[in-house]
């Protein structure tokens, strides 16, 4: 039997800034290194990373592809696939050598890529907790099923799922944002 080893933030983030290689996130304080990633889940999220940053006024907003992370009360941090934030959320993070780029209030679109190492972590997971944090737009894309899975968040809080298989989507938080589904899924 295996003894779970958990920890706080403060022990989390020095193990995450002295070990910048290993992509650590935390899980209900259980610290878990992100594992590599396939040819087409890389280039999924570079791709969609890339359709988001040219269409995104970077004065406004900005693109992370497998960096920062977003936090979730006291117990959960994670590093999204791609994810969008307002630049002024990270005013506050500038010019503050070995302070990792963490976001804890909610964003307009987290996105989680499926990978046969993390697949059903994300779903039982990540999934869950960003809908905790209310982040607006939550994406759930499958590059093998060229499927997404999509839940908007909703004036009384709860999310509305749909999927979604081709096709051009529009951003419900970022009004005028666009993905090419077709050419996402192409490669």
């Amino acid at each position: 039997m295996s003894v779970i080893h958990r920890i706080g933030l403060a022990e989390y983030f020095e193990l995450a800034r002295d070990d910048p290689d290993g992509f650590w996130e935390l899980f209900d304080g259980e610290p878990r290194s992100k594992p590599g990633m396939s040819f087409e889940h890389n280039d999924i999220a570079v791709d969609l990373g890339v359709q988001l940053a040219n269409q995104l006024d970077r004065a406004d907003f900005r693109v992370r592809i497998n960096a920062g992370r977003v936090r979730a009360g006291e117990r959960n941090v994670f590093i999204p696939d791609v994810f969008v934030f307002p630049t002024a959320l990270g005013d506050p993070l500038r010019r503050q050598p070995g302070l990792l780029e963490t976001y804890t209030d909610p964003l307009p679109l987290v996105v989680e890529i499926w990978s046969r190492s993390t697949g059903g972590y994300d779903v039982a997971t990540k999934l869950r907790v960003y809908r905790q944090r209310g982040d607006r737009e939550i994406w759930r894309i499958h590059p093998y099923e060229c499927r997404l899975t999509r839940w908007v968040r909703q004036p009384d809080g709860g999310y509305a799922e749909s999927t979604l298989t081709g096709g051009i989507v529009e951003l419900a938080a970022l009004p005028g944002v666009r993905v090419d589904l077709d050419t996402l899924f192409a490669g």
